[in-house]
């Protein structure tokens, strides 16, 4: 998006808290730094819980959170279309990122498809290009994406001993969780691009949560996993309810720097999501760092500088 689009968003009237947009992009920053730790976090907790129970609970006790801590204005000053389509993008990609992992046959198909969903970083640069009414402004910001997104599956897949003929297989054997994956991207990217416009400085997160709440359970009891055959110990409650806040503080760090921060800014900034994931996952589990994983790192970091660099231009 054009700078005077961004700035256009955060002008006072919309932000009551009389932001500067620089400092509500510095909390959008906030919100990759805290998703790091989400994919190490609700690995812990889905041990302990299971993999679609866990992603219930933890978004349940967000929810709560966020109605607590960041209460919603009344629902009649939102305008009707954000809620609509903001919010069904919202619960959209949400549920389907539960329902493609939950699909997946095996750990490194989870992986996989953890790759197509890291797609959404590009489709949300080049969309904030699509619209920002530069001349060409797509094809500029196409090499940075490509060797961004490069670097991502270098990073994330390299890291995991991927294999790019078994995944191929996956992809044709089970195509399902794949497609879930890249419409859920293409969902998110959407909605980030789109919600400065559509939610006239109208913050949904906290409304969009409980429904997201909703939709879990529901494929919850739908998978038929049922309950742990034990009592989780304290610790995993604890790390439930961390997991719940890295996650929802996440979000409303996003939800306050895409209404009222740099679009564009945030957008290049957002490659950092997967390879700090990978990162603090590393971290959180005791896994090693692989050759390809620093590689990747310094690619992604190539694209971004280079998506900089055109739009300074």
């Amino acid at each position: 998006m054009a700078s005077r689009t961004s700035d256009a968003t955060a002008k006072p009237a919309r932000n009551p808290h009389n932001v500067p947009s620089s400092t509500a992009t510095l909390v959008g920053f906030t919100a990759i730094a805290l998703w790091s730790m989400m994919m190490g976090l609700v690995r812990i907790v889905s041990e302990s819980f299971g993999a679609t129970l866990g992603s219930a609970i933890i978004y349940t006790c967000g929810a709560v959170l966020l109605l607590v801590f960041r209460r919603p204005k009344p629902l009649r000053l939102a305008p009707k279309r954000y809620l609509v389509i903001g919010g069904g993008l919202f619960v959209f990609y949400e549920s389907s990122i539960a329902l493609s992992i939950g699909l997946a046959s095996s750990a490194a198909q989870s992986v996989e498809i953890s790759l197509v969903n890291y797609l959404w970083p590009t489709m949300m640069v080049l969309l904030a290009a699509a619209i920002s009414h530069r001349r060409h402004a797509v094809w500029f910001a196409l090499p940075g994406a490509l060797v961004a997104t490069a670097g991502v599956f270098l990073a994330v897949g390299g890291n995991s001993g991927l294999d790019w003929h078994v995944a191929a297989q996956h992809v044709i054997e089970n195509p399902l969780p794949f497609i879930l994956s890249f419409l859920g991207a293409l969902a998110w990217s959407v909605y980030a691009v789109a919600t400065p416009s559509l939610s006239k400085g109208y913050d949904g997160t906290s409304v969009f949560f409980p429904c997201v709440c909703v939709a879990l359970w529901l494929v919850h009891f739908a998978s038929g996993e049922g309950l742990p055959a034990a009592a989780p110990p304290l610790h995993a409650w604890l790390t439930v309810l961390v997991t719940a806040a890295v996650i929802a503080g996440g979000y409303a760090c996003w939800g306050f720097g895409i209404l009222h921060g740099s679009m564009e800014k945030m957008a290049v900034a957002s490659y950092a999501t997967p390879v700090l994931s990978v990162g603090a996952s590393s971290l959180l589990l005791g896994l090693s760092l692989s050759m390809p994983f620093w590689a990747g790192t310094l690619l992604v970091a190539a694209g971004s500088v280079l998506n900089w660099f055109v739009k300074a231009k």
